[in-house]
Order: C-alpha cells, then sequence, then structure tokens
C-alpha cells in the first residue's frame, strides 16, 4: 500500500518487476536509471552475483513530481529471477502497489514465464492477494531475438485477464519508459 504523509505532502509508491531470471527486469531498471535526470533519482543499488544476476533487488527510487498537490516518489525494485531465491521475492513483493510482469518472449523460455507468473500469484496468496486485484501490466521483453512466441501466443499463455501489454527491447529502451508510465498512472488512480 502507498505510504501517505499529509504532514509532509509526500506519497510513496512501491512498483515491483517480476518475472522469470534473465527475462529483462534489471535490464529495464538499468535503462530507466540512465535516461533520468540527475535530479529526479536516487541511488540504484543492486546485488549481483558473477553472472550478474539479480541476487535480491534493484531498487531506485524516481521522483515523478507533484500528484494532486503530493510530492509522489516511485520506489522501483526487481524479484530475483531465480525460484530458489522465494523468500526474497515474497519480502520484496510485499507492500507493493502496482507489478510489472516482466515475459522474456523467446519461445525455449515458455516454462520459465509460466512458473513465475504461478510464483507471483502463490507469493500474493501469502498476503491474502489476488493478482487479478492488484494494479499489473505485462511487458513482453525481447521482441528483436529470434525464436519468439507471438504476441497472441503469450497473451493466451500468460494474460488470461487481458490486462494492458508492451512490447520491448529493454537493451535499447523500448517499451520500457511506456511500461512504467501505465503502471504508474494505474497507481494513481487508485488514490
Amino acid at each position: 500500500m502507498a505510504l501517505i504523509n499529509y504532514a509532509t505532502r509526500e506519497i510513496n509508491v512501491k512498483i515491483v518487476y517480476y518475472g522469470p531470471g534473465l527475462g529483462g527486469k534489471t535490464t529495464n531498471l538499468r535503462w530507466i536509471y540512465g535516461k533520468l535526470d540527475q535530479n529526479t533519482k536516487g541511488k540504484m543499488i543492486t546485488l549481483a552475483t558473477e553472472m550478474d544476476r539479480t541476487l535480491f533487488f534493484d531498487f531506485l527510487p524516481v521522483d515523478l513530481g507533484k500528484v494532486r498537490g503530493f510530492q509522489t516518489r516511485f520506489h522501483l525494485y526487481t524479484v530475483p529471477g531465480q525460484v530458489f531465491y522465494n523468500a526474497s521475492r515474497r519480502i520484496i513483493l510485499r507492500g507493493a502497489d502496482g507489478i510489472i510482469f516482466v515475459a522474456d518472449s523467446q519461445r525455449e523460455r515458455r516454462e520459465d514465464n509460466i512458473d513465475s507468473l504461478e510464483n507471483l500469484r502463490d507469493n500474493l496468496a501469502t498476503f491474502n492477494l489476488r493478482l487479478s486485484d492488484t494494479p499489473y501490466v505485462m511487458q513482453y521483453n525481447k521482441r528483436d531475438l529470434p525464436n519468439l512466441m507471438t504476441v497472441a501466443e503469450m497473451e493466451g499463455l500468460l494474460n488470461p485477464e487481458r490486462v494492458l501489454y508492451f512490447e520491448s527491447v529493454a537493451t535499447q529502451g523500448i517499451g520500457v519508459f511506456d511500461t512504467l508510465k501505465e503502471i504508474a498512472k494505474t497507481v494513481i488512480r487508485k488514490f
């Protein structure tokens, strides 16, 4: 739940990037961090292994100015893609105001996407939440690679509720800000 401080007129919102390992979650945050003005971003914290996989989280506070007279700050996190870090995934997911599910479009990652989405549902259930009750959007990443599933296949596989989706190539920034803007708007509408 967003933290609203009426005394200081501040809103803090938590957005979590969720998805399979090496699907592009950290790449999204790195792209955003690299493009934001110094005055609108905080420090990016990344914990990684030598294989450059996020172990626990990436955290990037982004100041998006005023919304209804309140200074609004978005805190962007990624969960580790590897399921064996599930306890960390659950901790990072706690209190999320919005979720971006980053799916890997490569055909060979089909089962990884399904498993990660099911893991997201299971972890939300530990907080008595359902994905359908949480603001979220889908991002179909790596659309520049060969051997891709079609968007229609991915929609049928991962998006039965037909939330908004975005095609992306996070390494090039394609779709990255569109996805973030949409989840930000969706979360802000709840206030």
